[in-house]
């Protein structure tokens, strides 16, 4: 579970372009807090914190407590609108949770003991299908990542989200299809030549 992240913010008095314009000129973000059966609260933030938050690499699976007005609001990180050119943060969404609250967030996949799997010491390449796995999670039981273990598998595995264990508190959020996250695929110089002889011995 990440470090809940925390980031003061203030009320925003003004909507429009040209109040958020305005609000950038000086560093700031506007942004909006929604959900939970309360009515939206338009904020705006520091820039300079929020792209530092940014930069953790984990911002869209923390827990953002934002301090406005001086209460502290529970949230989790929805959106973040970026300028197309420079890349400067321009607007953030914020979902309010409520106790027991329970989300639905994209955790990225890291891959383990690949020096372990047959396939891939023999040149097997490892076919990533899905970086990101689809989960509902409990607010406070957001994982970094999850890890898949790949020791023993061969060329020509599949690995499926039946065979992860997800960690508790975490459910996969597609439940129709036993959906494939990654394959063990020969290298391509293989392939080529069994392509080559499938067509040699076809032609004899």
């Amino acid at each position: 579970m990440s470090d809940t992240l925390h980031l003061p913010a203030e009320t925003r008095d003004r909507a429009g372009k040209g109040a958020s314009r305005a609000l950038r000129r000086e560093g700031r973000v506007p942004a909006v807090i929604y959900g939970g059966n309360e009515e939206p609260l338009a904020i705006h933030v520091e820039e300079k914190l929020l792209r530092k938050q940014l930069g953790t690499g984990h911002f869209f699976n923390s827990i953002v407590e934002i301090e406005v007005g001086g209460k502290t609001v529970r949230t989790l990180p929805k959106d973040v609108a970026f300028h197309p050119v420079t890349d400067r943060p321009l607007h953030a969404d914020f979902l309010r949770l409520s106790a027991n609250a329970t989300v639905h967030v994209e955790v990225p996949v890291i891959f383990v003991n690949e020096a372990a799997s047959p396939g891939l010491k023999r040149g097997g390449v490892l076919n990533i299908v899905r970086h990101e796995l689809e989960l509902v999670c409990e607010a406070d039981k957001i994982p970094d990542d999850i890890q898949i273990d790949v020791t023993g598998l061969e060329v020509g595995a599949s690995i499926h989200i039946s065979h992860v264990n997800l960690p508790a508190g975490a459910k996969s959020a597609i439940t129709d299809r036993d959906f494939t996250i990654a394959t063990i695929v020969a290298p391509s110089g293989l392939r080529s030549e069994e392509g080559d002889n499938s067509k040699t011995e076809a032609g004899a």
